[in-house]
């Protein structure tokens, strides 16, 4: 039988072929926090081509406690880019530069809470002009890829999945530390708020068939300590109930080093019971003593899926981390389904 294993090609950090499936989905996603500034956020498109539609996310996340959130669905006809609903991604050079844009509104949150209805948080609260542009380069190398099957020429090619197509929730995927410089401006009412950026961050790239409602939940924990020092530790809990963790530890220099187990212990909080307090502990590939992170949530909004009659929360927490007494910065992001 032909070798088989996760692999990441260089190629990867481009668009896909289209695979045809209705639920085929190239998504690009992009966060960040700049610490002295304390502004943040993440950005993310969704090409769902052939549900004629992309996903559009902007999340800012503001000195003043505010949240600027849009979402929206804008048309798509095809997956050739990343480049709909205001937001524009480009590869400058892979795995290592990219360019950032949202040019479009922003909704202003005093209460991010209020976004677990959408509908009426975008008509009871003020708009703003928002431009974001930032340079993103990478601070480790990329982790993760797509199970492949090493051909006779020595290549490796993709190979047909197995599972059913409404349980998949990404073909290939991979993940990435970096570091955004540039700038955020906020225009509204004539008057306008200007954002030097430079900041840690973490960026992911997925493709293949996604439901948001394939998995039972998710954790996913992003986390940058400073340039050299930084990781990402998940657990997604299946249908079946099988669990998979995973994650990775990035040090400047070195490979990067994976998490073959996560622990992750949450204290929720308030009516909507979101989390608040989390210790992750994680155990390494290499053997050694158990890593443990706490985190304290420093802002957090919920996002809301629906398909098929089901509700899926999405809780955005932008995260200040603790590491044995080193701070750092990231996201922790929460899928649950709300009738279960």
């Amino acid at each position: 039988m032909a070798e088989r294993k996760v692999m990441l090609l260089e190629q990867d950090d481009l668009m896909h072929a289209n695979t045809g499936e209705s639920n085929f989905n190239e998504s690009a996603y992009y966060n960040f926090f700049d610490r002295a500034r304390r502004v943040g956020g993440f950005i993310r498109l969704g090409n769902r081509a052939n549900e004629g539609y992309a996903e559009m996310t902007v999340c800012l996340y503001l000195p003043d406690h505010t949240v600027g959130f849009m979402f929206q669905r804008p048309e798509i006809k095809n997956n050739d880019a990343h480049d709909a609903g205001g937001a524009k991604f480009e590869v400058v050079k892979n795995f290592d530069h990219h360019r950032i844009s949202y040019n479009g509104k922003v909704c202003i949150l005093k209460n991010p809470l209020e976004m677990a209805d959408p509908a009426l948080a975008f008509k009871s609260n003020p708009y703003s002009r928002a431009k974001l542009e930032l340079d993103y380069r990478a601070t480790s190398p990329g982790w993760g890829g797509e199970l492949r099957e090493k051909a006779e020429d020595g290549t490796w090619a993709s190979i047909k999945s197995s599972v059913e197509g409404g349980a998949e929730f990404a073909r290939g995927h991979f993940e990435q530390l970096g570091h955004a410089t540039g700038i955020l401006t906020l225009s509204a009412g004539g008057e306008q708020r200007e954002f030097q950026i430079d900041g840690l961050g973490l960026r992911d790239h997925s493709w293949g068939p996604r439901y948001w409602q394939a998995p039972k939940y998710y954790r996913w924990l992003t986390m940058n300590f400073d340039e050299g020092l930084g990781g990402m530790a998940t657990i997604t809990v299946n249908r079946d109930g099988s669990v998979r963790p995973g994650g990775f530890i990035a040090r400047k220099g070195q490979p990067n080093l994976n998490i073959i187990k996560v622990d992750i212990d949450t204290q929720f909080t308030g009516e909507q019971q979101l989390h608040d307090e989390i210790k992750v502990t994680c155990q390494t590939a290499n053997g050694a003593a158990p890593i443990v992170i706490s985190g304290k949530i420093l802002s957090i909004i919920p996002l809301r899926n629906r398909r098929a009659g089901i509700v899926t929360r999405i809780a955005e927490g932008m995260t200040e981390w603790n590491w044995d007494g080193k701070i750092g910065y990231g996201l922790a992001e929460y899928l649950d389904h709300l009738e279960e």
